[in-house]
């Protein structure tokens, strides 16, 4: 089949790969324009481009994507699906619906099959741009990927397939991120073999269901003490490894990057440092916070243990 893929980030990387290795033939990866990074903000491919290029496949990065020329571009490779798989953009409706369009005196077409897309939860429960972390950070217990056809509307189109996986009570967004890439190539590679053998069947969502998952920020990371431990714990899966969660003790900012919900009930004010060895924090209802690795403000990421063995956090300490 052939198919122009679009994705940006590591989690489209497998199932460009897969497709490959499956045989078709991709015959164009659409990616985001490159970005500067770092102190030095220098120019760095994006993760799906680098892999395109590696496999020797044309690279396309249009700005914005709602010009004849973007569209005449992917007309002109003749595609028969398009696949998407976190490319960051919405896409035009007339990419999505299979037009027909005359431009330069050309009547030209988009896929025969239209759009699929690889999205990492279990369709319609988070809809959006990072649906892995927010399982994460509300303590999902299972999740999944979905294919879906895509439609007009931010992540609604009817599902196709599903892939569910249980989220360990520990694991990490960025851990499970790693997870779902994986069996987000796999979900792509039978739905179209099921599209292509005239088996793939189509399901909408319900509505009631759906909710959204926004893309994270740094507002995100301070962690409120009155919370459960449970809930903290969550928040610090949730954010690693970006943004991370933060916490201050004494005026020092401090980045919290692994935690244990303790079993202990205590009396104390929430965020109060109630053991050292391990060191354990009182939250909201009594819960206790056990905090495993931690990060100074300038300094790298360490065992609490050893933060302690540096720093003076007595007992008693609050922090905010």
């Amino acid at each position: 089949m052939r198919i122009i893929f679009m994705g940006t980030p590591d989690f489209a990387v497998p199932s460009l790969r897969r497709l490959v290795a499956d045989g078709h033939e991709v015959v164009l990866v659409v990616s985001q324009p490159d970005k500067p990074v770092g102190r030095k903000q220098i120019l760095m491919p994006t993760a799906v481009k680098a892999e395109a290029l590696t496999l020797g496949l044309e690279v396309f990065q249009p700005p914005i994507l709602k010009t004849d020329e973007v569209y005449e571009k992917l007309a002109s490779h003749q595609p028969d699906l398009m696949v998407v798989a976190a490319y960051g953009r919405i896409l035009p409706e007339d990419i999505l619906e299979t037009p027909r369009r005359i431009l330069s005196q050309r009547l030209l077409d988009l896929p025969t099959y239209g759009c699929i897309n690889v999205h990492g939860s279990l369709l319609p429960k988070y809809r959006g741009a990072a649906p892995i972390q927010w399982a994460v950070l509300n303590g999902e217990c299972k999740t999944g990927v979905t294919t879906m056809q895509m439609s007009a509307g931010l992540d609604t189109g009817d599902i196709l397939q599903v892939l569910e996986r249980d989220i360990p009570t520990d694991m990490t967004a960025g851990e499970l991120f790693d997870l779902l890439a994986e069996d987000g190539a796999e979900v792509l590679s039978t739905t179209i073999r099921a599209l292509e053998n005239g088996t793939l069947t189509r399901t909408p969502q319900t509505e009631a269901d759906a909710c959204y998952a926004p893309m994270l920020d740094k507002s995100y990371s301070p962690m409120d003490w009155s919370k459960s431990a449970q809930e903290l714990h969550d928040q610090v899966r949730g954010l690693n490894p970006w943004p991370v969660a933060t916490c201050r003790w004494t005026g020092s900012g401090m980045k919290v990057w692994k935690t244990t919900v303790s079993p202990l009930s205590v009396e104390a004010v929430a965020g109060t440092v109630v053991s050292l060895s391990p060191l354990q924090i009182a939250c909201g209802n009594g819960t206790v916070l056990q905090l495993d690795e931690v990060q100074g403000e300038g300094g790298k990421r360490m065992a609490a243990a050893d933060f302690i063995r540096g720093h003076a956090v007595p007992i008693g300490t609050v922090l905010e």
